[in-house]
């Protein structure tokens, strides 16, 4: 998964465009996280939640991962572990937000829903623009790319759900939805997991 294999390529130039891209998904991510978390209290939507738990993850990841830049293999496969694990507890956060929302339904304000998850798409395409060139290079820079493919899909889902609960005047598409992308996230976080425990048995 090398990204550099040519003649008179070193991998420092490498690792700094690495670096640059980074920095500027991880502060993408982390304003989203704040934008989008008030956002999902305010309109009392789970959907929300979980994409803004999402952009939470995702920001961490990003630190993480200039921290695992330029270091080893078996580095980089312990930090994308780290960050598979981190996908996966925010599954579970939004699952148990989803099992409250049962308990205590309500209804979601539709149009901050739509809003910011359409805000949260734009942001989050200028990720999945920015890290493209860097998806295959390593096991590091492939689980961000993993990261931020998600974050689509999560934007696009929570969209629909608020022309769902227009349409119902009901909390349920709400709720399905933010099911939905918690499955979406455990899915992620096993193959991230997966590639790095391969990683880290290749390395040893």
């Amino acid at each position: 998964m090398s990204g550099c294999c040519g003649p008179g390529c070193s991998p420092e130039p490498l690792h700094e465009r690495q670096r640059g891209t980074l920095r500027i998904v991880l502060a993408i991510n982390a304003l989203m996280f704040f934008a989008i978390l008030g956002a999902a209290y305010y309109a009392n939507s789970s959907a929300l939640l979980a994409d803004s738990l999402d952009n939470l993850g995702d920001a961490l990841t990003y630190a993480l991962s200039l921290y695992a830049v330029s270091r080893g293999a078996a580095v980089k496969a312990r930090v994308a572990l780290f960050k598979g694990t981190l996908i996966l507890l925010a599954a579970l956060t939004v699952i148990a937000q989803v099992a409250y929302r049962l308990f205590v339904p309500g209804v979601p304000v539709f149009e901050v829903m739509g809003i910011f998850s359409l805000a949260g798409l734009v942001a989050n395409s200028i990720c999945l623009f920015l890290l493209w060139r860097h998806r295959r290079e390593d096991v590091n820079m492939s689980s961000v790319w993993e990261c931020s493919r998600n974050d689509i899909a999560s934007n696009i889902s929570v969209f629909v759900a608020a022309g769902a609960v227009w349409f119902t005047g009901s909390g349920w598409p709400d709720i399905v939805v933010a099911a939905g992308l918690s499955l979406l996230l455990i899915r992620s976080a096993s193959r991230v997991i997966g590639s790095a425990i391969a990683e880290l048995r290749a390395a040893s």
